[in-house]
């Protein structure tokens, strides 16, 4: 029986720790593997940083961009990005389009079986991302 009892606390205490549902944190930046259909240029970094105060922030590609986010259960939605101004190579500034754009289409989130973190639009397939 005493050894028993060990056992059944381990157990309990894994059983509870596994039923808690992921979180989306702030002041934590998440790394763009995936913008929909389109995996990232090779070597392009992209982020998203969700800060505690409603304004997210990351890097593009090629250049830093900001915007205000609302955030409810599992609905997330962005204001229009602002971004810095500085000129890439044309393919860079495609890619970094394409994901401002997609951060407007944004109206929900959830994590998938790997871990990631996914952006998803109305319609299409999400924005992937890994924790930083």
């Amino acid at each position: 029986m005493y050894r028993a009892l060990p056992l059944a606390l381990l157990t309990a205490t894994l059983v509870g720790c596994a039923s808690d549902a992921p979180q989306l944190e702030t002041e934590r930046s998440y790394q763009v593997e995936w913008i929909g259909e389109h995996p990232l240029i090779d070597r392009s970094h992209l982020t998203v940083t969700f800060a505690a105060d409603g304004r997210a922030h990351g890097h593009a590609g090629c250049n830093h961009w900001f915007a205000g986010y609302t955030l409810k259960d599992d609905a997330v939605r962005f204001e229009t990005p602002g971004s810095t101004r500085k000129m890439c190579a044309p393919s860079l500034m495609e890619q970094e389009q394409r994901f401002l754009a997609a951060l407007t289409e944004v109206q929900r989130w959830d994590f998938n079986d790997i871990g990631q973190l996914q952006l998803w639009p109305a319609t299409g397939k999400p924005i992937r991302l890994w924790p930083q």
